[in-house]
């Protein structure tokens, strides 16, 4: 494997305006291209909006949804590579022959289509199907696998992704700032955002405090350490339907440090030289080399029923 340059984004999309969110796409990645990134990820459902979905009927949702390969936004993305030279990661939200809906994130680059993950627990409208699958994917010599938001809480899908082959994983979420039975959580006033300019002061208080970073901190560097991987995170900023989201799209190293992160409060890219060498020397690595299934599969195996609840809805 060569050291590959991966970028990672954060905007502000509206709420069901493909053609808006995928210029903004097309902007950061052509701006991203020119620095020399070779990747850029998007958050989830970087092109058709995420939270105004809670309020879409079936009927509704179908007619944000789209067919994946063959619907306009693969497309859009096909051009956007082609044009700027650049394979682009995005979400979006996906309809099959059989009219089921999914949480989709795609990966794509000027031949079209390169992977398809569909998220495994879907929560913002009770009309999308759970994925059933993981995905591992080759990106430029690279291993990589998806992993959308919730996705990354269970911490068996982090391992399993990594067991099956990922270096890298791309982890596009809209998440933090919303309400919790954790200390700290809760939402981050709108009025805070609009006022930005004049005050960031204590927009940033908001967004690096326990409704955001700080939560963060406790969790997404463990993902990368533990399972020795390169972690992509994306995230919206700015208002995404009624609700504030604070941005800090990051990228991290298999030793789970911060190599790149987004600090501005507007739409906002980072990139990071990834090299091989580093999946190998971090300590993750030598514990995954140390497992001893015979003691826990049986355990981690046993039947359960998943029930999934989020605090804020």
């Amino acid at each position: 494997m060569k050291p590959i340059k991966i970028a990672t984004a954060q905007f502000e999309n509206k709420s069901g305006d493909k053609t808006y969110n995928l210029n903004v796409i097309r902007q950061l990645a052509g701006d991203a291209s020119k620095a020399g990134a070779q990747v850029i990820a998007f958050h989830e459902c970087s092109i058709t909006g995420y939270t105004f979905a809670r309020h879409l009927s079936r009927e509704q949702l179908l007619e944000v949804a789209e067919p994946i390969p063959d619907g306009p936004s693969i497309h859009a993305l096909q051009d956007i590579a082609a044009e700027h030279d650049i394979v682009v990661l995005a979400g979006l939200f996906e309809k099959d022959a059989d009219d089921k809906m999914y949480k989709a994130y795609v990966c794509v680059d000027k031949n079209g289509l390169v992977a398809k993950y569909r998220k495994l627990h879907p929560f913002i409208n009770p009309n999308l199907t759970p994925g059933d699958q993981y995905v591992i994917f080759d990106l430029l010599g690279w291993k990589c696998g998806i992993l959308i938001c919730y996705d990354n809480n269970i911490i068996e899908n982090v391992r399993a992704t990594k067991l099956l082959g990922a270096d890298i994983i791309f982890m596009p979420h809209v998440t933090m700032c919303t309400p919790s039975t954790r200390p700290g959580a809760g939402f981050v006033d709108p009025q805070l955002w609009h006022n930005r300019q004049a005050d960031p002061t204590t927009l940033r208080q908001e967004f690096d405090g326990l409704k955001g970073r700080a939560w963060l901190m406790k969790w997404l560097p463990a993902r990368a350490y533990d399972n020795a991987v390169y972690a992509v995170f994306s995230n919206p900023i700015g208002m995404d339907d009624d609700q504030l989201k604070n941005g800090c799209s990051m990228l991290l190293d298999p030793f789970g440090d911060i190599i790149a992160e987004c600090r501005k409060l507007d739409n906002d890219f980072v990139i990071a030289t990834f090299t091989p060498e580093k999946l190998q020397q971090a300590g993750g690595h030598r514990y995954i080399q140390a497992r001893r299934p015979e003691l826990y599969g049986d355990i981690i195996g046993h039947d359960h029923v998943s029930e999934q609840r989020v605090v804020w809805l």
